[in-house]
């Protein structure tokens, strides 16, 4: 785990609403069940919390990690079907931003071994016009998201 990471999890567990960790047996059988493994970024916060909930806890939690458990597919998140026409199979909602609007994660694509995060906005998904790459790996969308106040950082004012 790089430096940056274990400042990222410390400062979730000093500030934050982590879950309990997740055990390496559910992390294998979360990758068996999808059939992707977790990045060395995703792999480090599940070990350390199967999800969290940034600045407030929830119903009010602005930015909520989902845990292994609650991740599927965006376009089963976003549009409820399972259907190639709400968009690509290998888009998983990773992070629910309330009012129907995740943070999406990519897993066909990796960059330096880490997978980028999108804006899932229920809105306009799947259109790639609007789908832009909010980070390029979960550690800097965790280091944005912890130093944005509860605000969803890559909207435009």
């Amino acid at each position: 785990m790089t430096a940056s990471m274990q400042r990222l999890l410390e400062e979730i567990s000093r500030q934050h609403f982590p879950y309990e960790p997740a055990p390496p047996s559910v992390i294998e059988d979360f990758e068996r069940r999808m059939g992707w493994r977790l990045d060395p970024d995703l792999r480090a916060f599940y070990l350390h919390c199967n999800g969290a909930e940034l600045f407030t806890r929830l119903p009010d939690c602005p930015c909520q990690i989902l845990p292994l458990e609650e991740i599927v597919r965006a376009r089963v998140a976003i549009r409820r079907e399972d259907d190639d026409h709400w968009g690509p199979e290998s888009m998983y909602a990773l992070c629910d931003v309330q009012d129907g609007n995740y943070v999406v994660l990519d897993v066909a694509r990796q960059v330096d071994g880490r997978y980028p995060l999108v804006d899932g906005d229920h809105e306009t998904w799947p259109d790639p016009r609007y789908c832009e790459r909010i980070a390029h790996s979960f550690s800097e969308f965790l280091e944005k998201a912890l130093w944005s106040a509860g605000r969803s950082y890559w909207l435009r004012r």
